[in-house]
């Protein structure tokens, strides 16, 4: 009796181990299949959205020169720096100008000599005008004294003679004005050729704009084309921003823009698009946006990283969702819907798109709450309960 009762109370203690652990197990599986999801939950507004094409650039001018010395030379001053606003004409580089200072001063001698000269030469030629003027009166009045038997013919000839030398140093006298007026122009043409080259000893601004380098200083040695300075103008700056080349068909020119730069990403800086780019990349597959930018923040510097954002559309009251919440399916869009606290799977159709939203325009309405799960690439069983976290 005692040996049946043992068996039968172990029978019973491993029957009763058997049906906790299937308790157990079958709670777990009501547990995981059946218990409320904790899901993320957002309902579905009206409100305006802004259709924006991302592209990633950097700042630059449209005119950007290097600022450099036409003849050779050395330079005396620098006279701005890095930073400097400059206007147009401003003096910018000094060179070394002593040398070409006394040519000048030599040129403007020489000048003074050739007009001297010019002078002298009219004076010449007016007294040789008064003898030419009397040998002619004297020839002819010869001519008429031998006429009427008074005068010789030895006279006369010698009267012919004389006129004949007074014409030849008349000539004489005009040919050297000639000669003096061109060598008057020679002075004047090198006076002007030492002047200019002075001139080119100083470096101008060519417009009004800002020194974004020096790249020389005083006591260097430059040469024709050597860089001293570079200048940009700041009445055109601009993004060169790289798009996608897949957004090409909704890009124009004068389209609104916001400008973002890494330096200050809390602030947004207006803008419009100035060029589009009629090459792309073939490895990128992406070309360039110009949008020039209408306002500045405080510090800036050309090369400098930013984000563009181009507006091609905008609608002012449409029903929106975060994108996060689309989910694709068979290429087609879709989203989970909290149904009754069950979650359901709706195909939608989607409008403009922003970063961060888009439009819904079938397949959702206002009030209708969309479902994610909390952790990223995860699913939601169709019908299953939900909760919020």
């Amino acid at each position: 009796m005692s040996t049946r009762w043992t068996k039968f109370r172990s029978r019973m203690w491993r029957l009763g181990k058997l049906v906790l652990l299937g308790c157990v197990i079958a709670g777990g599986i009501y547990w995981v299949k059946f218990s409320p999801l904790t899901v993320i939950q957002h309902t579905i507004e009206q409100g305006p959205i802004i259709a924006e094409v991302m592209g990633t650039g950097t700042i630059e001018a449209r005119v950007s020169v290097m600022t450099s010395p036409k003849i050779f030379g050395r330079i005396k001053e620098v006279l701005v720096d890095q930073g400097s606003s400059v206007k147009a004409n401003d003096l910018l580089v000094q060179l070394e100008d002593a040398e070409y200072q006394q040519q000048v001063a030599i040129a403007i001698a020489n000048l003074d000599v050739a007009k001297a000269a010019i002078a002298r030469l009219g004076a010449d030629k007016g007294r040789a005008q008064t003898i030419t003027s009397q040998a002619d009166r004297r020839n002819r009045t010869k001519l008429a004294l031998l006429a009427q038997n008074v005068a010789t013919q030895d006279e006369v000839d010698t009267a012919a003679e004389a006129l004949a030398v007074a014409e030849a140093g008349l000539s004489r006298a005009e040919a050297a004005i000639i000669e003096g007026r061109n060598q008057l122009i020679a002075a004047e043409k090198t006076l002007e050729y030492h002047r200019a080259r002075l001139t080119d000893t100083q470096i101008l601004a060519p417009f009004d704009g800002l020194v974004v380098r020096r790249r020389r200083e005083a006591g260097d040695i430059v040469v024709p084309g050597s860089a001293i300075l570079t200048l940009i103008s700041t009445k055109e700056l601009w993004i060169s921003a790289w798009v996608d080349e897949t957004e090409m068909g909704k890009l124009e020119v004068g389209q609104p823009a916001r400008v973002v730069f890494r330096s200050d990403p809390e602030h947004s800086y207006p803008g419009t698009v100035a060029r589009l780019g009629k090459e792309t990349d073939r490895e990128t597959r992406e070309f360039i946006v110009d949008v020039q930018v209408l306002d500045l923040p405080k510090n800036w510097a050309v090369g400098q990283r930013a984000e563009v954002f181009i507006e091609t559309a905008q609608k002012q009251s449409v029903p929106l969702l975060p994108a996060a919440y689309v989910q694709w399916k068979n290429k087609h869009p879709g989203v989970f819907v909290n149904v009754q606290g069950r979650v359901q799977w709706r195909e939608i159709t989607l409008g403009l798109r922003s970063l961060e939203t888009v439009e819904i325009i079938a397949g959702l309405q206002t009030q209708d709450i969309v479902l994610m799960p909390p952790k990223a690439g995860a699913t939601l069983p169709q019908g299953r309960r939900v909760s919020s976290p």
